[in-house]
């Protein structure tokens, strides 16, 4: 089931990010999240609904849409991200859930949705070209982490 997260799921989407923070380079992030900050980033905005796909009350992912730039001009842009738990991956969950995603940020009248993918991450790549993104630019090595250099290639969607 896909419903709108809560801030009482903070400590399950903690746990889900928190792997990918310490075991990948798909995030910068690079110290863990407790439950409380997870809860904060929940709340920041209220047209940035966050999405979790749940299965027997547990979350198995989650999704959602962030404000892109400070400045004005950007009102209408939002970056997106998407995590599933390390062991529901190639289900059709990720599928679904940011399909969903999508389609409240199509609903909340945003015109740009950007995804920045750290490289290399064919996977997330050909995930993002099925759901109809397209490759706009490539950064190179401006992330550090796990002592290398990591690119970010942006993909944009627009409505």
């Amino acid at each position: 089931m896909i419903r709108k997260a809560e801030v009482s799921d903070a400590a399950e989407i903690a746990s889900i990010y928190n792997y990918y923070i310490l075991n990948s380079s798909y995030t910068f992030e690079e110290v863990e999240l407790s439950p409380e900050e997870m809860g904060q980033r929940i709340n920041i905005h209220p047209k940035m609904t966050w999405w979790v796909f749940e299965e027997n009350q547990k979350i198995l992912a989650y999704a959602f849409a962030a404000k892109w730039k400070p400045r004005s001009a950007y009102k209408n842009t939002v970056e997106v991200s998407i995590y599933v738990d390390k062991d529901q991956h190639s289900k059709g969950i990720g599928l679904a859930l940011y399909t969903h995603l999508l389609e409240a940020v199509r609903q909340e009248r945003f015109h740009a949705v950007l995804a920045g993918i750290a490289l290399p991450n064919e996977q997330s790549v050909k995930f993002h070209q099925k759901l109809g993104f397209k490759k706009v630019g490539q950064l190179r090595e401006v992330g550090f982490k796990f002592n290398r250099w990591i690119d970010v290639s942006y993909w944009e969607l627009l409505f």
